[in-house]
This record gives C-alpha cells, structure tokens and sequence, in this order.
C-alpha cells in the first residue's frame, strides 16, 4: 500500500489545496474541515485504497481509514495538502461554526460529559459487581472491603456536580477551577446528602427566601446552568476588574455571586428541570413500555447521524444521579441499535461479491457489535441505504425487547459486548436476547432486501 499515493489522491477530490482549512484524525478517521463541502466527491473518496467509508458529521469530512493506517495517511496528507497540524479539537472548533444551534448545544453537551465517561463507567461496573455479589451472596456485605468498595463504586456519583463544573467551565470559557470550586459548593458537607432527603433536612431563610439546604450530588442540569451563569460574570468581571487586582478580586467575587445565585435560584430551577425530564422519560417507559422501545430503538441510529446522540450523556447521567430512579433505562436501547447496525452490516459481507467491501463490512460489523457504529453506518448501510434501514428494524425490536423485560443498566458510554459489564443484575439473559433479536432481525431483513451491492 502506497501512503503517498494515497494522501496525494486525496487532494482533488476534496476541491484542491486551497479547498482544505484544517487537518486532524481520531483512533480511525482522518477529519477535515474544508471551506466549501458540496467540492469533496465522498462517492470517489471511498474508492480510495484503504478507505473504509467517507460521511460528513459535525461540520466535518471525515474519512475512515481505520486504526494504525489513520496516523500513517495523515503524516503524509499534511505534507502534501500543505496545511497546518490540528488537534482534533481544534478541528471540531473551527467545524463549529458551520452548526446550527441545536448541533452547537449537541457538541457542547458532548465535550462536557465525554471526559467523564470513565469515572461514570468505572462507578457503574463496580456497582454492577457489588451488586451481583451481594444478590448472590458471594460475600459478607458487612465486610470492610465491600463497604470500602461501595464507598468506591458511589464516589464518582456523589461529585459529579465537581467533575461536570470542571468541563463545563472549560466549555463555557470560564476557569475549570472555579467551576470545580461552585460544585463543590453544591455538593457540601453542610447539605443534606440528595439520596438521604427522606430522613428530613433543615431550611434556613436569606434575604425573605427559604432555602432547602439538600445537596446536589449527582444531579446536572444544576451545575451546568451554574457553572454557565459563573462563567458569564467571571468574563464580565475581568473587563472590569484592573490586573493588578485580577488574581485575588475576580475569582472572590465569581465565587461569591455564583454561589448565593446558585444556591437561591439556579440550583432549585435545575433540579427541577431534571426530575422533569426524568419523570418524562420514565413516565413514558412506564406507560407506553415497548412501545417507546420500540421508537426510540428505531430512530437511535438516525439520530447518530446527526452527532445529537453525544448530548443524551447528560440525560443518562441525570437518571444515575436521580434518587428516584438511580438507574439508566435509555442506554440498553441504544446498544440494542448498535447491535443491529452490525448484523445489517454483516450480510453485506455475504452478499456482496465486491472485495473492498468485503473487506470493509466484516471489521465494521464486528466493531458495531462492540459498540462504535461509524464504519458501519456511514461506510456500508448507508452506502446501499436497505442495509441502514433494515438495522433501523432490528433496533426497534431490539429495544421494545429490554423495555418490556425491564434491563437497565448501572453508568454510561458502554454498549454491545462490553454493555455486558454494566448491566444490572438479573437482566443479563434478557440483554444477551436483546442482542439476537436486534442482530438477527436486521441481518435477515439485510439479507432478503433487494439492493446492489457491486460496482456493476
């Protein structure tokens, strides 16, 4: 395979040198901001040797070369397109500009709650084990290592508040410390813990208001309006404030302004407005049972087109944190979507005779089995579109199925095989049979659809 050659090629399909703002790549995917879009021929890009798809997502050409061949095809694509070296952040930063509003509060719910995933991850599968040891009576519940490791499997929930104030503030271009420091605010000591409002807490009375002095240990949406209002008059302060007095007089009146607003209004309006998205979403599980499965399961994978999917981690992380809930209902759903782009993608492979697409359909297959969809959707089912919606099929099934036996799981951000890990006690069998139905259904329906798979 020649590297060169395949970075040069590139070049006119994406409308020239000039045509090419920016260049960075992820684990797998060269990403490109160009200035005009409707110039790259995506068709001729994934004819490209080593190209396993090419799609537009985010404000951004994104071509799948897969890891390991991604870093080499990059090295030699900045040289020869003769373009500065990218972060991928700066990348999606300059691809922002080109979103609308509601993809713009997509991607920044995205860059807030992706870095936090493996403290959520890591919490929810300690969770599941502890709980799979205590149901079956493995050990001594009372021991002091399960109590140590309960501590342990709980502590990424009881400051989520600190972690999401950290990357929130970092979004919202406010300082990361001090959006640390107003979750912790919310999170003290001082508060009634929010899982222990039950046994009664104290109110205390400030300028004619009644404050209810429970914590918000786990919650979201109240650090995240916080943290957004901190940064706000942080900037505003920092036009104001001289610089020989910057460092002591701006971080002291932010954090004084803040919490006072944050503890009488924007923490009560936030817990509000996430017990009522959750009351909503478990409402309509409730009530409506597999037939929300059903729905949500179906239109999952046209949401990931979208990139809007990103944004549901702070919804899955609200209904861990909620006291009342304490579980995520919506993420088995998801994985049941997943799964079923595979097996779609799967009976390409056996009914293609083309053998770049061959080669292209079974490690995407197998991937989306494990949770990452992308070479999957965009670089087979879409290509031939019957695939993409035979998968769409198989994850409505899919998701009615987990919805109707009730399978939850106990964090975020693991789907497919490794969902396994993280779903709750008692709801393995029925998850494993989720899986078929979703792979199964969207491989068979793939497979019987009449559609074009070569070249010819």
């Amino acid at each position: 395979m020649d590297i060169k050659a395949i970075a040069a090629s590139l070049i006119p399909l994406l409308g020239g040198k000039e045509n090419i703002a920016s260049a960075a790549h992820c684990a797998t995917r060269l990403r490109l901001v160009l200035k005009d879009d409707n110039l790259a021929d995506k068709a001729a890009i994934e004819k490209v040797e080593g190209v396993k798809g090419c799609f537009q997502n985010a404000g951004q050409i994104q071509i799948i070369f897969g890891s390991g061949l991604v870093n080499k095809v990059y090295a030699e694509f900045i040289k020869v397109a003769d373009v500065n070296e990218s972060t991928t952040t700066e990348a999606a930063t300059l691809a922002a500009q080109k979103l609308n509003p509601f993809q713009r509060l997509a991607r920044l719910l995205s860059n807030i709650f992706v870095p936090i995933i493996p403290a959520i991850v890591a919490s929810g599968l300690l969770m599941g084990l502890l709980g799979m040891i205590k149901t079956y009576g493995w050990a001594d519940a009372n021991s002091a290592i399960f109590i140590m490791l309960d501590m342990f499997s709980s502590a990424a929930f009881i400051i989520l508040p600190i972690l999401i104030g950290f990357t929130a503030a970092r979004e919202f271009g406010g300082n990361p410390y001090l959006g640390a420091t107003l979750g912790g605010i919310l999170t003290h000591p001082a508060l009634t813990n929010a899982w222990g409002v039950a046994g009664g807490f104290k109110t205390m009375s400030l300028f004619g208001m009644d404050i209810a002095m429970i914590g918000y240990q786990g919650t979201v949406f109240p650090v995240l309006l916080a943290v957004w209002f901190m940064s706000l008059v942080e900037k505003r302060l920092r036009k104001v404030v001289p610089n020989t007095l910057d460092i002591i007089v701006t971080p002291f009146l932010t954090v004084i302004i803040s919490g006072f607003v944050a503890m009488l209004l924007i923490g009560p309006a936030g817990r509000a407005l996430g017990d009522g998205i959750s009351m909503v979403l478990s409402t309509l599980i409730t009530h409506a049972g597999w037939l929300a499965g059903l729905l949500f399961g179906g239109l999952y994978s046209v949401i990931v087109i979208t990139g809007v999917h990103h944004s549901f981690h702070a919804i899955e992380a609200g209904l861990l944190g909620n006291p009342n809930i304490g579980v995520n209902f919506l993420l088995p759903i998801w994985a049941m979507s997943n799964v079923a782009q595979g097996g779609a993608c799967l009976a390409v492979y056996f009914k293609t005779r083309n053998v770049k697409i061959k080669a292209i359909a079974l490690p995407s297959a197998f991937s989306a089995i494990l949770g990452i969809t992308e070479a999957a959707i965009f670089g087979i089912n879409l290509r031939f579109v019957k695939p993409f919606l035979a998968a769409l099929v198989g994850g409505a099934l899919g998701g009615a199925w987990v919805v109707a036996n009730h399978v939850n799981m106990t964090a975020v951000g693991l789907t497919g095989i490794p969902g396994l890990a993280i779903v709750q006690t008692g709801s393995i069998l029925n998850y494993l049979i989720g899986m078929l139905i979703a792979f199964g259904v969207a491989f068979t329906v793939s497979l019987l659809l009449k559609y074009k798979t070569d070249s010819e």
